[in-house]
């Protein structure tokens, strides 16, 4: 089975890519199932289950998303075989942007939109910088000069990622990154893979259910960012 993983910021257009990209792909007769994973809820499944694609959602609740993605994606893996697919898609939010769901050897997808600001792309880590591709939404919106600049500045993010333009309401760009996913490479299991990028390291008492604030209450990896009698 052929595994992408589309990871992007919130509301860069992931899914209404994922819909045009499956459309191209059943045109060329492959089948596809989707794992929707997301933070507290999401309605996309709804949007999946009326094409009639295969799609299972999980929710993280007060769990890192990603973190929450590694620790299940294998056996999402195996729900994609049982329900015959031929490529399994996960789609992840990726709400932490220093986080990157990306696997070694496995197809990476980032969506980002030119809406989200010129400078987005020096803000977001190892999502964007170590995609295999890079899909941009919403350039519709915004003039030439800004699609170029915003272009440029994911380039210098990421030079040697395939960047397609894709219009997630037409379907502009479809074909192209229905190919990046044919040529993905085939995934026969996941036991020993490795991600691409660590996560951060983030074990401290607010992790664990602390809500006090106060040093007395913090334990665990902190940061301080400043501390009193230190020059500014």
């Amino acid at each position: 089975m052929k595994l992408i993983t589309l990871a992007g910021p919130p509301s860069s257009g992931k899914t209404s890519v994922l819909l045009r990209i499956i459309e191209a792909l059943r045109e060329a007769g492959r089948t596809a199932g989707v794992v929707k994973f997301d933070c507290m809820a999401t309605f996309d499944d709804r949007l999946y289950e009326e094409k009639g694609i295969p799609v299972l959602v999980g929710l993280s609740g007060n769990l890192c998303p990603d973190h929450y993605f590694v620790t299940n994606i294998a056996s999402c893996l195996e729900w994609g075989s049982s329900v015959g697919a031929d490529m399994l898609i996960t789609e992840s939010a990726g709400l932490c942007n220093r986080c990157s769901p990306y696997i070694r050897q496995v197809q990476s997808v980032c969506v980002i939109d030119h809406l989200s600001g010129l400078n987005t792309p020096a803000k977001i880590g190892p999502m964007l910088k170590l995609a295999d591709t890079v899909i941009l939404t919403k350039g519709d919106i915004v003039s030439q000069a800004e699609r170029e600049v915003f272009r440029y500045r994911v380039r210098k993010a990421n030079p040697k990622a395939e960047i397609i333009p894709m219009n997630g309401l037409t379907g502009q760009g479809k074909e192209r990154a229905r190919d990046v996913f044919l040529a993905a490479p085939e995934v026969e299991g996941l036991d020993g893979s490795k991600l691409r990028f660590s996560m951060p390291a983030a074990v401290c008492s607010y992790c664990l259910g602390e809500t006090r604030i106060g040093e007395d209450a913090q334990m665990g990896n902190v940061r301080k960012l400043w501390t009193p009698g230190e020059e500014s």
